[in-house]
């Protein structure tokens, strides 16, 4: 393996983004990794919806960047350079970065949340002033203890993925589904094949994962990340307004991930109707899986636990109908930041409804599920992370066309767009 000779100070290539569609190739200056750092040669990176959102807006949700901004945190690389202290690695470990760096210090990083450090900074994420810079970029300086190392049959894409196969792993830690369950996944993006599949690890027999896309809804059943797949008709706008209305095998036509930004709003649809479309949906999902001997009681129909993937308002209505009394609703994907709900659902029929932010303590486990993929065995077997990397773009001087593919659901050929990632 070639590694570069480093100085104290080398200049780099680097994506950055100054403004809506506005990505540049530009020239930057690193130093010498400091105390506890690695330097790391960035090897793949993969293109995550946030980073989509700032590309097309500058901004994602509430978060507006203020400065020019480095995208990137789906990442893998080789160290190439140590700072004083970096214990336990050496030059030439292949590792996968996780960029989330927290205080380590306050009471919530001690009692191991880490995840919800007020003093977090996260790579790509306009959050932090000035912006702690994503990995987009030929190398970067991290935090030895956010490194983990990769066996060799690790591949570098796979280890990229490891990001967010850990928002999968935390969403099932915190659903706690016991052996026998049910769950249903709405989006079929690639945090809920992922969510979706570690359903499945943790032991739930009936997995459903539905979505507007037939070909995502194809993929997650063939390739095994669930076992039931449903595809809603794409949404169908009112004349007066942007807003959608759902109408409806292993995969029924009829999951639901409204397109680009349009969602069913109480403020554009009169509430009740867009309720009575969010109950109908749901009963037709769980028509897919309903036994008649095990689900004869009318009162305790509904899934154990329903993952939210997409962030929509009427995700979330669909997902409260279509869990069953008693289970729990978890809010993985995050969209619309206000919505209203039907909180008199959960209410009345004692769904919790728990939140996930990002992850924690997560990449050892997937580390370890990746090294026994291939293993023959009983029981499930999470499906390749390769094979969820539907396109590749070799160089930061391809960022762009990245970026505006993994904006779409199909390439210009008509192929499945999934995971995009740019390799160096």
């Amino acid at each position: 393996m070639h590694l570069p000779v480093l100085s104290k100070a080398s200049s780099i290539n680097a994506s950055v983004l100054h403004g809506p569609r506005d990505l540049r190739l530009e020239r930057r200056t690193i130093e010498e990794p400091g105390f506890g750092e690695l330097q790391i040669v960035v090897k793949t990176t993969g293109i995550c919806g946030s980073d989509v959102s700032y590309y097309k807006k500058f901004a994602n949700g509430d978060l507006c960047a203020c400065m020019p901004l480095s995208l990137g945190h789906e990442s893998s690389g080789v160290v190439v350079a140590l700072g004083p202290q970096a214990s336990g690695f050496s030059i030439g470990d292949r590792v996968a970065l996780e960029v989330g760096v927290a205080c380590g210090q306050c009471t919530i990083c001690r009692k191991g949340r880490y995840n919800l450090c007020k003093k977090m900074r996260f790579r790509s994420s306009a959050k932090s002033v000035p912006h702690y810079q994503g990995t987009l970029q030929e190398r970067i300086n991290h935090p030895a203890i956010w490194c983990h190392k990769l066996p060799d049959n690790i591949s570098f894409d796979a280890a990229a993925l490891l990001e967010p196969l850990s928002v999968g792993i935390h969403a099932v830690n915190r659903a706690s589904p016991t052996p026998g369950s049910t769950a249903l996944v709405l989006g079929a993006g690639t945090v809920g094949l992922l969510t979706a599949a570690m359903a499945r690890q943790a032991g739930c027999t009936q997995v459903t994962i539905t979505d507007v896309d037939q070909g995502r809804v194809d993929y997650a059943i063939s390739k095994g990340f669930a076992t039931h797949g449903y595809v809603v008709p794409r949404p169908l706008r009112t004349p007066s307004s942007s807003s959608s209305i759902f109408t409806n095998s292993n995969i029924s036509s009829g999951s639901s991930t409204p397109l680009d930004g349009i969602a069913t709003s109480s403020s554009t649809l009169p509430f009740r109707s867009s309720l009575d479309s969010a109950k109908a949906l749901a009963a037709d999902m769980l028509a897919l899986t309903q036994n008649p001997i095990l689900d004869s009681d009318d009162e305790d129909i509904g899934v154990d636990v329903t993952f939210e993937c997409t962030g929509k308002e009427v995700c979330m209505h669909t997902a409260l109908y279509a869990t069953r009394p008693g289970g729990k609703v978890i809010m993985v994907g995050m969209g619309t930041p206000i919505q209203t709900l039907p909180l008199s659902v959960a209410h009345l029929r004692e769904i919790d409804i728990l939140g996930i932010f990002r992850y924690a303590n997560t990449y050892a486990t997937g580390i370890r599920m990746l090294c026994n993929q291939r293993k023959s065995g009983a029981g499930f077997t999470l499906p390749s992370l390769d094979d969820m990397v539907t396109h590749r773009f070799k160089g930061l001087e391809n960022a762009k066309g990245a970026f505006e593919l993994a904006s779409r659901m199909s390439d210009d050929e008509g192929n499945l767009v999934l995971k995009v990632v740019i390799e160096a």
